[in-house]
């Protein structure tokens, strides 16, 4: 596959169910190939986006030992903000060439989980920053949510089947700021070449040239998306759930040009977690003689914690 393929998520909420069934095999097929898809018909507004893009890039351009003080240690960055080179990639030792922030769960009905996962963090230089932050995070969720139903017909599940699980789930919305480069990078890229952690990611701003997916030959495609669609793929979680039937694809941010390098580049992914009991475990109807079950079992959490981990964000 040369070319990410684009689906529209009106088609599967439509009343017609030839319509519905075209965007399930759509969107599976694509998983199942290369692990992207770029999809129309989400729930974001043009309005948010460029309202959340204007507040991020206000934060991002705070002095410095201003964003230090939303830095929050102890909690592996899971919310709040994290400083430019911290993060790495999975088996890299240089820094990725970025800096961001998480919004986390809106929690409202589970004081379990309301007090086990870290609050939200309040920007005071901002006022409006937290409220679009938390509007984005709720449409991003509710896209992704129609998205795994449509998974989950497509592997032959129950529709709603990942719902209770996706439910205040471990959900981030991360915007990254990549900065001007300055001098040239030993070793570093923006985003190394990775794969996700979580069940799906619904990435905004792809729309230009940067972010790069390895395809099954081995070749490096460009993942550029339409105006108003959103770039989403496959993660390790999902890719392990369905025993490598939907396919977690390596990708990566590669640094612009020379003559580029003097511009900021902005990105802001949503990465959908499940809550953490939730069994990674292959499911049954995704294991054949032609497609031996290769993971272990593990819970979600317990599947996290290792990756944070590798990543450089959490101590052992």
């Amino acid at each position: 596959m040369k070319a990410i393929p684009s689906v529209n998520l009106q088609e599967f909420l439509s009343d017609d169910p030839t319509v519905k069934q075209k965007f399930i095999d759509e969107i599976g097929n694509a998983f199942s190939e290369i692990g992207f898809v770029a999809l129309g018909g989400h729930f974001l507004s043009d309005e948010l986006v460029d309202n959340l893009y204007t507040q991020v890039k206000k934060f991002f351009e705070l002095p410095q030992d201003i964003k230090d003080t939303y830095e929050i240690e102890g909690i592996g960055g899971q919310r709040g903000y994290t400083s430019f080179g911290k993060e790495h990639a999975k088996g890299r030792k240089e820094g990725d060439l970025k800096e961001f922030w998480h919004f986390g769960q809106y929690v409202e009905d589970n004081s379990k989980l309301k007090a086990e996962y870290p609050d939200n963090v309040i920007v005071n230089e901002l006022p409006e920053f937290n409220q679009v932050g938390k509007e984005t995070f709720q449409q991003l969720e509710k896209t992704a949510k129609y998205v795994l139903r449509a998974l989950a017909l497509y592997l032959g599940l129950e529709e709603t089947y990942f719902d209770h699980y996706i439910h205040n789930g471990n959900s981030i919305l991360r915007p990254i700021h990549y900065p001007p480069i300055t001098e040239e990078p030993k070793n570093a890229v923006r985003a190394a070449a990775h794969g996700d952690i979580n069940l799906i990611t619904l990435l905004m701003g792809a729309q230009g040239r940067g972010l790069q997916v390895q395809n099954h030959e081995g070749e490096w495609i460009d993942a550029i998306a339409q105006p108003g669609q959103l770039m989403i793929n496959v993660g390790d979680m999902l890719s392990r759930h369905s025993n490598n039937i939907l396919k977690s694809t390596i990708h990566q941010v590669v640094n612009p040009p020379k003559e580029m390098w003097g511009t900021s580049r902005y990105s802001i992914p949503f990465f959908m977690h499940p809550i953490s009991e939730m069994p990674l475990n292959c499911l049954e109807n995704c294991i054949t003689a032609d497609n031996p079950k290769q993971f272990e079992d593990i819970t979600a959490g317990e599947f996290l914690h290792e990756r944070l981990i590798e990543l450089g964000l959490v101590k052992k």
